[in-house]
């Protein structure tokens, strides 16, 4: 059985004042796959999600579960599943990690009251150092454990796509490692993943399908196991000469 397309892009094009910083990307994503974004910093990476979620305003066909969401605004994107896990986190400090936990709730909290709990449950089970620390002011936490309340909050709202920007970003390499491997558990779990990634190397082993995004485009694209044995992404990304490995 063909599995479901989840999320169809067509020529989405993203402006910045005059300045246009994503001109034409195409792509499509299937139910259970993970999608990575990976490129230099200032390709267009973080712009490409925040447009997907409505954050900022894009030109593109969007069909998401066959539904054209091209002109809906982020909250009614959020009820139809997509949930996006931001650069900088954006975490309130000065709350309870149980407190941040329970913001990501938003969408069960109307449409299914009754999963909260079982949401909660769930989180605290891939990340179970936030339950040792659910009362603890946010702000004391580490790099990695604020990466983890990140993305429990927003597995919060059962997304069906969950959208990742850098969620390696300034963490140590043993944390990276655990983080990619969360991954992997929530795709083997169904959740359908957007990766967007300077860490070519362990997105592209953890991914089903790559994009190379440069000045705005797509200058390669492929089956992940493809593009990490490109000797052009090699050189670029990898490491020249070096073959890629897990994370």
């Amino acid at each position: 059985m063909k599995t479901p397309m989840l999320l169809q892009v067509k020529k989405l094009s993203t402006r910045y004042g005059k300045a246009l910083i994503l001109e034409d990307l195409s792509f499509e994503l299937f139910e259970r796959q993970v999608v990575t974004i990976v490129g230099p910093n200032g390709g267009g990476k973080s712009t490409l999600l925040n447009s997907l979620m409505g954050l900022i305003p894009c030109q593109a066909h969007l069909l998401f579960q066959g539904e054209d969401i091209s002109a809906l605004p982020l909250e009614e994107r959020v009820l139809l599943g997509l949930s996006l896990v931001p650069e900088k986190r954006e975490l309130f400090n000065t709350m309870s990690v149980e407190d941040n936990i329970e913001l990501g709730s938003y969408r069960q909290v109307l449409l299914s009251p009754k999963a909260v709990k079982s949401s909660f449950e769930k989180v605290y089970e891939l990340f179970p150092k936030l339950k040792e620390r659910r009362h603890q002011i946010t702000g004391t936490l580490s790099g990695g454990e604020r990466q983890m309340l990140a993305i429990a909050r927003a597995l919060m709202s059962a997304p069906k796509l969950l959208m990742l920007d850098e969620p390696s970003l300034g963490l140590a390499p043993l944390i990276v490692r655990e983080i990619f491997e969360t991954i992997v558990l929530l795709q083997q779990s169904g959740v359908s993943i957007l990766l967007v990634e300077q860490n070519a190397r362990a997105a592209l082993s953890v991914a089903d399908q790559g994009h190379v995004l440069e000045m705005g485009h797509f200058s390669l694209s492929g089956p992940a196991s493809e593009l990490a044995s490109d000797q052009r992404v090699i050189e670029t990304y990898l490491g020249f000469g070096k073959a890629p490995v897990s994370p």
